[in-house]
Protein backbone atom coordinates (compact mmCIF):
# COMPACT_ATOMS: atom_id res chain seq x y z
CA UNK A 1 0.00 0.00 0.00
CA UNK A 2 3.05 2.27 0.31
CA UNK A 3 4.33 1.86 -3.23
CA UNK A 4 2.92 5.28 -4.21
CA UNK A 5 4.65 6.78 -1.17
CA UNK A 6 7.92 5.26 -2.42
CA UNK A 7 7.44 6.83 -5.86
CA UNK A 8 6.56 10.17 -4.24
CA UNK A 9 9.93 10.14 -2.50
CA UNK A 10 11.69 9.26 -5.74
CA UNK A 11 9.86 12.09 -7.51
CA UNK A 12 11.17 14.45 -4.83
CA UNK A 13 14.70 13.37 -5.91
CA UNK A 14 15.42 11.51 -2.70
CA UNK A 15 18.00 8.71 -3.12
CA UNK A 16 15.64 5.99 -1.87
CA UNK A 17 16.32 2.44 -3.08
CA UNK A 18 14.09 -0.63 -3.23
CA UNK A 19 16.20 -2.20 -0.48
CA UNK A 20 15.40 0.65 1.90
CA UNK A 21 11.72 0.45 0.98
CA UNK A 22 11.73 -3.28 1.78
CA UNK A 23 13.40 -2.49 5.12
CA UNK A 24 10.47 -0.23 5.97
CA UNK A 25 7.96 -2.96 5.05
CA UNK A 26 9.84 -5.49 7.19
CA UNK A 27 9.72 -3.09 10.15
CA UNK A 28 5.98 -2.69 9.71
CA UNK A 29 5.54 -6.44 9.43
CA UNK A 30 7.49 -6.84 12.69
CA UNK A 31 5.06 -4.37 14.35
CA UNK A 32 7.74 -1.82 15.19
CA UNK A 33 4.81 0.58 14.85
CA UNK A 34 1.18 -0.40 14.51
CA UNK A 35 -1.97 -1.51 16.31
CA UNK A 36 -0.26 -4.26 18.32
CA UNK A 37 2.36 -1.89 19.68
CA UNK A 38 0.62 0.48 22.14
CA UNK A 39 3.84 2.42 22.68
CA UNK A 40 4.20 3.26 18.99
CA UNK A 41 0.94 3.58 17.11
CA UNK A 42 0.69 7.19 15.96
CA UNK A 43 1.42 8.88 12.67
CA UNK A 44 4.44 10.54 14.31
CA UNK A 45 5.83 7.09 15.11
CA UNK A 46 5.38 6.00 11.51
CA UNK A 47 7.05 9.21 10.30
CA UNK A 48 10.18 8.62 12.39
CA UNK A 49 10.31 4.95 11.38
CA UNK A 50 9.99 5.82 7.69
CA UNK A 51 12.64 8.53 7.90
CA UNK A 52 15.03 6.20 9.73
CA UNK A 53 14.57 3.41 7.19
CA UNK A 54 14.54 5.51 4.01
CA UNK A 55 16.81 8.51 4.60
CA UNK A 56 20.52 7.87 5.12
CA UNK A 57 21.79 11.45 5.18
CA UNK A 58 20.34 14.22 7.35
CA UNK A 59 20.82 16.76 4.55
CA UNK A 60 17.80 15.11 2.86
CA UNK A 61 15.50 15.51 5.89
CA UNK A 62 13.87 18.66 4.50
CA UNK A 63 13.06 16.99 1.18
CA UNK A 64 11.66 13.97 3.02
CA UNK A 65 9.48 16.17 5.24
CA UNK A 66 7.98 17.95 2.24
CA UNK A 67 7.36 14.70 0.35
CA UNK A 68 5.86 13.04 3.45
CA UNK A 69 3.55 16.01 4.05
CA UNK A 70 2.48 16.10 0.39
CA UNK A 71 1.65 12.37 0.30
CA UNK A 72 -0.20 12.24 3.62
CA UNK A 73 -1.85 15.64 3.22
CA UNK A 74 -5.19 15.75 5.03
CA UNK A 75 -4.49 12.67 7.14
CA UNK A 76 -5.26 13.39 10.77
CA UNK A 77 -3.08 11.74 13.39
CA UNK A 78 -4.95 8.73 14.79
CA UNK A 79 -3.94 7.99 18.34
CA UNK A 80 -4.93 4.30 18.23
CA UNK A 81 -4.59 2.26 15.03
CA UNK A 82 -6.72 -0.49 16.57
CA UNK A 83 -9.84 1.68 16.38
CA UNK A 84 -11.94 1.86 13.20
CA UNK A 85 -10.81 4.59 10.82
CA UNK A 86 -13.46 7.34 10.74
CA UNK A 87 -15.04 7.94 7.36
CA UNK A 88 -14.08 11.62 7.21
CA UNK A 89 -10.42 10.62 7.64
CA UNK A 90 -10.61 9.23 4.10
CA UNK A 91 -11.97 12.36 2.51
CA UNK A 92 -11.04 16.02 2.67
CA UNK A 93 -13.62 18.47 3.89
CA UNK A 94 -14.78 20.60 0.97
CA UNK A 95 -13.67 24.17 1.23
CA UNK A 96 -16.48 26.46 2.31
CA UNK A 97 -17.60 28.53 -0.69
CA UNK A 98 -18.42 32.12 0.07
CA UNK A 99 -20.22 34.47 -2.26
CA UNK A 100 -18.63 37.70 -3.49
CA UNK A 101 -21.20 39.60 -1.46
CA UNK A 102 -20.22 37.81 1.77
CA UNK A 103 -16.54 38.50 1.16
CA UNK A 104 -17.23 42.17 0.37
CA UNK A 105 -19.20 42.53 3.62
CA UNK A 106 -16.51 40.87 5.76
CA UNK A 107 -15.77 42.91 8.92
CA UNK A 108 -12.85 45.32 8.44
CA UNK A 109 -11.07 46.94 11.40
CA UNK A 110 -7.98 49.07 11.96
CA UNK A 111 -5.02 47.77 13.97
CA UNK A 112 -6.11 48.89 17.46
CA UNK A 113 -9.73 47.86 16.96
CA UNK A 114 -8.66 44.44 15.67
CA UNK A 115 -6.47 43.69 18.72
CA UNK A 116 -9.05 44.99 21.21
CA UNK A 117 -11.85 42.99 19.58
CA UNK A 118 -9.77 39.81 19.69
CA UNK A 119 -9.22 40.31 23.41
CA UNK A 120 -13.00 40.58 23.95
CA UNK A 121 -13.72 37.49 21.83
CA UNK A 122 -11.25 35.44 23.87
CA UNK A 123 -13.03 36.50 27.06
CA UNK A 124 -16.56 35.88 25.73
CA UNK A 125 -16.26 32.77 23.55
CA UNK A 126 -16.91 29.44 25.25
CA UNK A 127 -17.30 26.97 22.36
CA UNK A 128 -16.11 26.09 18.87
CA UNK A 129 -17.59 28.01 15.91
CA UNK A 130 -17.61 27.33 12.19
CA UNK A 131 -18.61 29.93 9.63
CA UNK A 132 -20.06 33.30 10.52
CA UNK A 133 -18.49 36.74 10.76
CA UNK A 134 -17.93 37.32 14.48
CA UNK A 135 -16.48 34.50 16.58
CA UNK A 136 -13.08 32.80 16.49
CA UNK A 137 -13.56 29.76 14.26
CA UNK A 138 -13.14 28.21 10.84
CA UNK A 139 -14.58 29.29 7.51
CA UNK A 140 -16.81 32.31 7.20
CA UNK A 141 -15.67 35.93 7.13
CA UNK A 142 -14.73 36.51 10.76
CA UNK A 143 -11.42 38.36 11.27
CA UNK A 144 -10.38 35.66 13.76
CA UNK A 145 -9.63 31.98 13.07
CA UNK A 146 -8.65 30.24 9.86
CA UNK A 147 -10.04 28.68 6.70
CA UNK A 148 -12.27 31.63 5.82
CA UNK A 149 -11.91 34.86 3.89
CA UNK A 150 -11.17 38.22 5.46
CA UNK A 151 -8.86 40.86 3.98
CA UNK A 152 -7.10 41.70 7.26
CA UNK A 153 -7.77 39.08 9.91
CA UNK A 154 -5.73 37.34 12.59
CA UNK A 155 -5.08 33.70 11.68
CA UNK A 156 -5.32 31.41 14.69
CA UNK A 157 -4.03 27.93 13.90
CA UNK A 158 -4.69 26.25 10.56
CA UNK A 159 -2.98 26.90 7.28
CA UNK A 160 -2.71 30.25 5.54
CA UNK A 161 -4.35 30.62 2.17
CA UNK A 162 -5.02 34.23 1.23
CA UNK A 163 -1.65 35.65 2.39
CA UNK A 164 -3.40 38.59 4.09
CA UNK A 165 -3.19 37.78 7.82
CA UNK A 166 -2.24 40.75 9.99
CA UNK A 167 -1.09 38.45 12.82
CA UNK A 168 -0.55 34.70 13.11
CA UNK A 169 -1.23 32.91 16.38
CA UNK A 170 0.51 29.64 15.77
CA UNK A 171 3.76 27.92 16.65
CA UNK A 172 5.62 27.47 13.38
CA UNK A 173 8.89 25.73 12.64
CA UNK A 174 11.01 26.91 9.73
CA UNK A 175 13.75 24.95 8.01
CA UNK A 176 17.16 26.13 6.87
CA UNK A 177 17.59 26.43 3.12
CA UNK A 178 19.60 23.54 1.71
CA UNK A 179 22.82 25.02 0.32
CA UNK A 180 23.82 21.66 -1.23
CA UNK A 181 20.88 21.72 -3.64
CA UNK A 182 22.05 20.53 -7.05
CA UNK A 183 21.25 23.16 -9.64
CA UNK A 184 19.11 22.20 -12.58
CA UNK A 185 20.96 24.78 -14.67
CA UNK A 186 24.28 26.63 -14.57
CA UNK A 187 22.66 29.82 -15.83
CA UNK A 188 22.15 31.15 -12.31
CA UNK A 189 25.88 30.89 -11.64
CA UNK A 190 26.63 32.56 -14.96
CA UNK A 191 24.33 35.45 -14.05
CA UNK A 192 25.99 35.85 -10.64
CA UNK A 193 29.45 36.03 -12.24
CA UNK A 194 28.66 39.52 -13.45
CA UNK A 195 29.41 40.59 -9.88
CA UNK A 196 33.11 39.85 -9.71
CA UNK A 197 36.18 41.73 -8.54
CA UNK A 198 39.23 39.53 -8.74
CA UNK A 199 42.26 39.98 -6.49
CA UNK A 200 45.34 37.88 -5.88
CA UNK A 201 45.58 36.70 -2.28
CA UNK A 202 46.69 33.80 -0.12
CA UNK A 203 49.44 31.24 -0.69
CA UNK A 204 47.87 29.06 -3.39
CA UNK A 205 49.71 29.48 -6.68
CA UNK A 206 48.75 29.10 -10.30
CA UNK A 207 50.80 29.06 -13.51
CA UNK A 208 51.56 32.47 -14.99
CA UNK A 209 51.66 31.36 -18.63
CA UNK A 210 52.66 34.68 -20.32
CA UNK A 211 55.51 35.28 -17.87
CA UNK A 212 56.62 31.64 -18.19
CA UNK A 213 56.84 31.99 -21.99
CA UNK A 214 58.82 35.24 -21.72
CA UNK A 215 61.19 33.81 -19.10
CA UNK A 216 61.74 30.58 -21.10
CA UNK A 217 62.51 32.54 -24.29
CA UNK A 218 64.95 34.77 -22.38
CA UNK A 219 66.60 31.64 -20.95
CA UNK A 220 67.55 30.28 -24.40
CA UNK A 221 64.65 27.83 -24.46
CA UNK A 222 65.24 26.29 -21.07
CA UNK A 223 61.91 26.02 -19.27
CA UNK A 224 61.54 28.66 -16.58
CA UNK A 225 58.15 28.25 -14.85
CA UNK A 226 56.67 31.32 -13.21
CA UNK A 227 53.92 31.07 -10.58
CA UNK A 228 51.67 33.74 -9.10
CA UNK A 229 49.05 33.73 -6.31
CA UNK A 230 45.68 32.41 -7.45
CA UNK A 231 43.01 34.98 -8.11
CA UNK A 232 39.82 34.94 -6.04
CA UNK A 233 36.57 36.81 -6.32
CA UNK A 234 37.04 39.52 -3.73
CA UNK A 235 33.42 40.71 -3.66
CA UNK A 236 31.81 40.57 -0.20
CA UNK A 237 28.12 39.66 0.01
CA UNK A 238 25.69 39.96 2.92
CA UNK A 239 22.67 37.78 2.07
CA UNK A 240 19.44 38.20 4.09
CA UNK A 241 16.76 35.60 3.28
CA UNK A 242 13.08 35.51 4.15
CA UNK A 243 12.03 32.03 5.32
CA UNK A 244 8.75 30.33 6.22
CA UNK A 245 5.14 31.22 5.52
CA UNK A 246 4.54 32.31 1.94
CA UNK A 247 8.21 31.65 1.13
CA UNK A 248 7.51 27.89 1.36
CA UNK A 249 6.18 28.16 -2.20
CA UNK A 250 9.63 29.25 -3.42
CA UNK A 251 11.91 26.89 -1.48
CA UNK A 252 13.40 25.09 -4.49
CA UNK A 253 14.30 28.26 -6.42
CA UNK A 254 15.74 29.98 -3.34
CA UNK A 255 17.82 26.89 -2.53
CA UNK A 256 19.19 26.91 -6.08
CA UNK A 257 20.07 30.59 -5.70
CA UNK A 258 21.61 29.96 -2.26
CA UNK A 259 23.75 27.12 -3.65
CA UNK A 260 24.96 29.27 -6.52
CA UNK A 261 25.79 32.23 -4.26
CA UNK A 262 27.83 30.00 -1.92
CA UNK A 263 29.74 28.60 -4.88
CA UNK A 264 30.47 31.96 -6.50
CA UNK A 265 31.34 34.23 -3.57
CA UNK A 266 34.15 33.40 -1.19
CA UNK A 267 33.25 36.22 1.18
CA UNK A 268 29.61 35.43 1.98
CA UNK A 269 27.65 36.05 5.18
CA UNK A 270 23.97 35.07 5.43
CA UNK A 271 21.10 35.43 7.90
CA UNK A 272 17.42 34.55 7.99
CA UNK A 273 14.40 36.71 8.77
CA UNK A 274 10.63 36.21 8.47
CA UNK A 275 8.55 38.51 6.23
CA UNK A 276 10.34 41.72 7.26
CA UNK A 277 13.61 42.51 8.99
CA UNK A 278 13.25 43.59 12.62
CA UNK A 279 15.65 43.92 15.56
CA UNK A 280 17.20 40.44 15.24
CA UNK A 281 17.95 37.73 12.69
CA UNK A 282 19.25 34.16 12.90
CA UNK A 283 21.44 31.61 11.09
CA UNK A 284 19.79 28.34 12.13
CA UNK A 285 16.00 28.05 12.00
CA UNK A 286 15.86 25.30 14.62
CA UNK A 287 17.60 27.62 17.07
CA UNK A 288 16.12 30.92 15.94
CA UNK A 289 14.89 31.84 19.43
CA UNK A 290 18.00 30.59 21.27
CA UNK A 291 20.62 32.05 18.91
CA UNK A 292 19.53 35.53 17.90
CA UNK A 293 21.81 38.02 16.13
CA UNK A 294 20.81 41.62 16.88
CA UNK A 295 20.43 43.59 13.67
CA UNK A 296 22.41 46.47 15.15
CA UNK A 297 25.36 44.08 15.70
CA UNK A 298 25.15 42.92 12.07
CA UNK A 299 25.17 46.52 10.86
CA UNK A 300 28.24 47.30 12.99
CA UNK A 301 30.08 44.05 12.21
CA UNK A 302 30.28 44.32 8.42
CA UNK A 303 31.84 47.17 6.48
CA UNK A 304 29.88 49.17 3.95
CA UNK A 305 31.83 47.52 1.12
CA UNK A 306 29.58 44.46 1.54
CA UNK A 307 26.90 44.08 -1.14
CA UNK A 308 23.56 43.68 0.66
CA UNK A 309 21.07 41.33 -1.02
CA UNK A 310 17.60 40.68 0.37
CA UNK A 311 15.74 37.58 -0.88
CA UNK A 312 12.02 37.54 -0.10
CA UNK A 313 8.56 37.71 -1.63
CA UNK A 314 7.67 40.89 0.36
CA UNK A 315 4.17 39.40 0.71
CA UNK A 316 2.71 40.23 4.11
CA UNK A 317 0.31 42.54 5.88
CA UNK A 318 1.36 46.20 5.50
CA UNK A 319 1.20 46.42 9.32
CA UNK A 320 4.25 44.13 9.45
CA UNK A 321 6.28 46.81 7.68
CA UNK A 322 4.81 50.03 9.01
CA UNK A 323 3.47 49.28 12.51
CA UNK A 324 5.42 48.78 15.78
CA UNK A 325 4.17 45.44 17.09
CA UNK A 326 3.14 44.50 13.55
CA UNK A 327 5.20 41.31 13.35
CA UNK A 328 3.03 38.20 13.14
CA UNK A 329 5.27 36.44 15.66
CA UNK A 330 6.25 38.86 18.42
CA UNK A 331 5.84 42.41 19.65
CA UNK A 332 8.53 44.32 17.78
CA UNK A 333 9.25 47.71 19.34
CA UNK A 334 10.13 49.40 16.04
CA UNK A 335 8.52 49.07 12.64
CA UNK A 336 10.20 46.90 10.02
CA UNK A 337 10.50 49.96 7.74
CA UNK A 338 12.89 51.53 10.26
CA UNK A 339 15.23 48.52 10.10
CA UNK A 340 15.10 48.34 6.30
CA UNK A 341 16.15 51.98 6.10
CA UNK A 342 18.99 51.44 8.59
CA UNK A 343 20.31 48.47 6.61
CA UNK A 344 20.14 50.18 3.22
CA UNK A 345 21.83 53.26 4.69
CA UNK A 346 24.64 51.14 6.21
CA UNK A 347 25.24 49.23 2.95
CA UNK A 348 24.90 51.60 -0.04
CA UNK A 349 25.17 48.74 -2.56
CA UNK A 350 21.94 46.82 -2.02
CA UNK A 351 19.14 45.08 -3.90
CA UNK A 352 16.01 43.01 -3.23
CA UNK A 353 15.41 39.77 -5.19
CA UNK A 354 11.75 38.72 -5.24
CA UNK A 355 10.75 35.13 -6.21
CA UNK A 356 7.10 36.16 -6.72
CA UNK A 357 6.12 36.54 -10.40
CA UNK A 358 6.60 40.17 -11.38
CA UNK A 359 3.09 40.28 -12.84
CA UNK A 360 1.49 40.11 -9.37
CA UNK A 361 3.65 42.77 -7.72
CA UNK A 362 1.20 45.56 -8.53
CA UNK A 363 -1.59 43.72 -6.68
CA UNK A 364 0.32 43.35 -3.40
CA UNK A 365 0.33 46.47 -1.26
CA UNK A 366 3.23 45.22 0.84
CA UNK A 367 5.41 44.73 -2.25
CA UNK A 368 4.79 48.33 -3.32
CA UNK A 369 5.78 49.54 0.15
CA UNK A 370 9.01 47.51 0.16
CA UNK A 371 9.83 48.71 -3.36
CA UNK A 372 9.62 52.30 -2.14
CA UNK A 373 11.76 51.54 0.91
CA UNK A 374 14.53 49.99 -1.22
CA UNK A 375 14.44 52.76 -3.80
CA UNK A 376 12.82 50.57 -6.49
CA UNK A 377 15.85 48.24 -6.40
CA UNK A 378 13.66 45.14 -6.50
CA UNK A 379 14.32 42.51 -9.15
CA UNK A 380 12.52 39.24 -10.00
CA UNK A 381 14.18 35.88 -9.37
CA UNK A 382 14.71 35.22 -13.07
CA UNK A 383 17.91 35.01 -15.10
CA UNK A 384 17.37 38.50 -16.49
CA UNK A 385 16.45 39.75 -13.02
CA UNK A 386 19.67 38.30 -11.58
CA UNK A 387 21.74 39.79 -14.40
CA UNK A 388 20.17 43.23 -13.79
CA UNK A 389 20.82 42.85 -10.04
CA UNK A 390 24.49 41.97 -10.52
CA UNK A 391 24.95 44.74 -13.07
CA UNK A 392 23.48 47.31 -10.68
CA UNK A 393 25.56 46.10 -7.71
CA UNK A 394 28.78 46.14 -9.74
CA UNK A 395 28.53 49.84 -10.61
Amino acid sequence: MLIDFFYTLRSAKLPVSVKEYLTLLEALKANVVGPTNPDACTMDDFYFLARTALVKDEKHFDKFDRAFAAYFKGVEMIADFSKPIPADWLRQEMERLLSDEQIANAPKMDWDELMETLKKRLEEQKERHEGGNKWIGTGGTSPFGHGGKNPQGIRIGGKGGNKSAVKVWDQRAYRDYDDTQELGTRNIKVALRRLRKFAREGHELELDLPDTIRATAANAGWLDIKMIPERHNNVKVLLLMDVGGTMDEHIQRVEELFSAVKAEFKHLEFYYFHNCVYDFMWKNNKRRYAEKFPTWDIIRKYNKDYKLIFVGDATMSPYEILQPGGSVEYNNEEAGAEWLQRLTHAFPKFAWINPEPQGVWQYRQSISIVQQLVGQRMFPLTLKGLEDTMRMLSK
